[in-house]
């Protein structure tokens, strides 16, 4: 069974992404498997292998991807719906994390693609309980290799 062991999170605001990651580490993930990017353009780079990118051992495919919806350059939607296009990346869990309660804002990132919608926890302690929780179910499927 394959375990997550490289997390791309494409979140634009800088103190989500902190949080994120420092969360990530209270979870016991090591903080260098972590990469962090500004939107949905930089994403799709990322994944493609292109510009900053090119170098798999040090940029390697993510096994789970976590997602802002509201970013410049390419928004969330569009980076889901572009993952959903494309096959060999669609295979990635892909997570919403939004602080949008709007209905219609869930509903569309399932049509888009994502595997899951959760919204930005208000402490780090619901933070890093959520991430468990995330991880530990991912990390009992079984996950294809790209």
């Amino acid at each position: 069974m394959k375990k997550i062991r490289t997390v791309l999170i494409v979140e634009d605001t800088e103190d989500d992404a902190f949080l994120l990651k420092r969360a990530l580490a209270k979870a016991g993930f090591p903080s260098e498997q972590v990469h962090l990017l500004q939107n949905g353009k930089e994403a799709q780079d990322y994944l493609e292998g292109t510009g900053p990118y090119v170098d798999r051992k040090k940029f390697p495919y993510p096994d789970i991807i976590f997602t802002d919806l509201k970013m410049p350059v390419m928004n969330g939607f569009e980076l889901l719906r572009w993952i959903k296009a494309n096959p060999v990346y669609q295979v990635i869990p892909t997570i919403v994390l939004s602080s949008s309660k709007d209905k219609l804002d869930v509903k569309r990132s399932f049509m888009e693609g994502a595997n899951c919608y959760f919204m930005k926890p208000h402490s780090q302690e619901e933070n890093v309980e959520m991430l468990k929780l995330i991880f530990n179910f991912w990390n009992k499927n079984e996950l294809p290799e790209i």
